[in-house]
């Protein structure tokens, strides 16, 4: 028994100093620059991807891209009560990126299920950083595609 905690503690010990950090975290050493992007679709989600995105505008690099999104979100009722009341809806985000000088159409889609809160407030407010999750995770897939295609 006695052996076993001392195992955990020194596997807890050992494995929360070992310095792992995900690869393309704060990824400063890009090979291409966003020169212009143009934005189509949902406004609100636009601005959440372009906040994001202005971190590799204008880099020095030899690779510049230009980008062409599409965005379109849509809230899709689930289920509903007896009354005809929605109970819960699907949160889906769908992002076209077409890549200009090589010509590539990536598509991102992201969904979630949120259920109904009794605030209407609140629920505004949930969808809101639902959609900032989404433009967050879209940009971080994008992100990766582009040092990949890049890397090529």
């Amino acid at each position: 028994m006695i052996k076993k905690k001392i195992i955990i503690i020194s596997l807890i010990f050992f494995l929360t100093n070992c310095g792992f950090t995900p690869i393309y975290l704060n990824n400063t050493d890009v090979n291409f620059s966003i020169e212009q992007v143009d934005y189509l679709g949902d406004k609100e989600l636009n601005n959440f991807l372009k906040t994001n995105l202005n971190n590799y505008k204008n880099i020095e690099s030899d690779n510049k891209i230009f980008i062409e999104i599409n965005s379109n979100y849509k809230k899709i009722i689930l289920s509903k009560d007896g009354a005809g009341v929605a109970t819960s809806y699907q949160l889906v985000a769908e992002i076209i990126f077409l890549i200009k000088p090589i010509d590539r159409e990536i598509k991102i889609t992201e969904k979630k299920i949120m259920d109904v809160k009794t605030d209407k407030f609140e629920e505004d407010r949930y969808e809101r950083t639902m959609k900032q999750n989404f433009a967050s995770s879209i940009f971080n897939k994008l992100r990766s595609e582009l040092i990949i295609i890049n890397d090529i």
